[in-house]
């Protein structure tokens, strides 16, 4: 259950008692992500309510929450979809955001490849104003950087997944 909103955006109530504590700071949180095809290859994106960009479907984990499940909540709950995992497609940082409260964070993301397995994918959540597919030769151009960078890991052909090598 949220604690809160930011612009449309549900904060879990976790991060809203540690807000409480430490206000607008910079917070490094946990994040996932999921390029998620359906059977022709679209890609599913959501225009978010919080910028108005297109961005892959995201979201941040609950504490004690494995990544692979929060993932699949994300989708769901955000478009209506029910998907299954491929592949971790890539493991990167974003940020920081400052987002219209000011609250600051930047997220450790680790991304997954999702096939839509079942629904009809809509506007499921207020974190949304769109969900739509879109094949890869026509993603909208105003779209989020990081999911940019998760779309061209998760379509490159290689099953490795991408992650800054030092």
């Amino acid at each position: 259950m949220p604690g809160g909103t930011v612009v449309g955006v549900p904060i879990p109530e976790f991060l809203t008692a540690l807000r409480a504590h430490v206000g607008h700071a910079p917070l490094w949180l946990p994040g996932v992500s999921a390029v998620v095809v359906d059977d022709t290859g679209r890609v599913l994106l959501t225009r978010r309510a919080d910028n108005g960009l297109w961005a892959v479907v995201s979201g941040i984990l609950e504490p004690g929450e494995e990544p692979g499940p929060a993932v699949l909540r994300e989708i769901r709950e955000e478009t209506g979809i029910e998907a299954e995992l491929v592949r971790i497609t890539s493991v990167d940082t974003a940020g920081p955001i400052t987002y219209p409260n000011g609250d600051v964070a930047s997220y450790l993301d680790v991304c997954f490849l999702a096939r839509a397995v079942s629904g009809e994918a809509h506007v499921a959540d207020d974190e949304n104003l769109e969900v739509r597919w879109f094949t890869p030769g026509t993603l909208p151009t105003d779209l989020t950087d990081s999911s940019k960078n998760r779309l061209a890991a998760a379509l490159r052909g290689d099953e490795r997944a991408w992650f800054v090598r030092g």
